[in-house]
């Protein structure tokens, strides 16, 4: 048991869980194409997170040409670089799944917190001596 849990212990990934459901995200992906790496942005709103530890995984959909599109990512998988936090949504649940129903505008359509938003900015001013 005490062997699991060093192995999991060495792959999770500290920074990564500063977003939660209902926050637009920006997720650059490592892409391999041939024997060329790239980054490719897939944005759009957080509409689950589901399991603890090294199997966390969370949904991302976004409005493609009218489609809507989604993609389940692993929170700490090699191949995601970095996740921005574009908004802070405020939401009254944990999964989203009734934008699914949604189209157009009202799709993405998802309340800002503001509270939040507020103090990410003050914490990103530095105070005047």
């Amino acid at each position: 048991m005490k062997i699991i849990q060093k192995i999991e212990g060495e792959q999770i990934k500290a920074d990564r869980a500063n977003f939660n459901v209902g926050d637009t995200v920006k997720v650059h992906t490592r892409v391999r194409e041939g024997d060329k790496d790239r980054v490719q942005i897939f944005a759009g709103v957080v509409i689950s997170r589901a399991s603890r530890g090294v199997n966390e995984k969370f949904t991302v959909r976004r409005i493609s040409y009218g489609e809507g599109v989604e993609r389940v990512f692993p929170l700490h998988s090699p191949r995601i670089e970095k996740i921005e936090v574009e908004r802070t949504g405020k939401v009254r649940r944990s999964k989203l799944y009734y934008l699914r129903g949604r189209k157009g505008k009202e799709a993405t359509n998802v309340k800002e917190d503001l509270v939040a938003k507020a103090a990410s900015k003050a914490a990103k001013v530095p105070a005047k001596a």
